[in-house]
């Protein structure tokens, strides 16, 4: 299912031209039109989902399983000595359409790690709680209603 209007779904349904590097029954990769590096691509799913949350579950198997495909096809394909793969939901999602950045990593290649600020627990307690917290959650949302 298209939305229409959505930029990626328009790439998915062959109405707009990208320069696509894969494509099956579940998902499409073609290069970002503004990379990192070259060789940056997005994977995304041919249906209309807007984050991973969104995601159907019988979806999400087959989708990484490319993305795991594709991190190594990447890398070697631009001689580079790893990749870096990652969603952003919602905050920092230019396009509403979920999907995966892979990107050629090299070694001092100007990316330092994660694109935000690196924080620290206030001490171990707060961590401990954190993580309570988030398994609490889990563990509400996996009750039968």
């Amino acid at each position: 299912m298209a939305n229409e209007g959505c930029a990626f779904c328009a790439i998915a349904s062959g109405e707009t031209d990208a320069q696509i590097v894969f494509e099956d029954e579940v998902s499409l990769a073609f290069l970002d039109a503004r990379p990192l590096f070259a060789g940056h691509t997005l994977l995304v799913p041919r249906e209309h989902h807007e984050t991973l949350a969104d995601l159907p579950e019988e979806l999400v198997q087959p989708l990484f399983a490319n993305a795991g495909r594709l991190s190594v096809a990447i890398r070697d394909a631009m001689e580079a000595q790893g990749s870096f793969v990652a969603i952003n939901n919602v905050v920092s999602q230019s396009v509403p359409h979920l999907h995966v950045h892979v990107v050629p990593r090299v070694r001092k290649d100007g990316l330092r790690g994660f694109f935000w600020p690196r924080t620290k627990y206030e001490d171990d307690a707060h961590a401990r709680e954190t993580a309570a917290a988030i398994r609490r959650k889990l563990e509400r949302d996996e009750q039968p209603s």
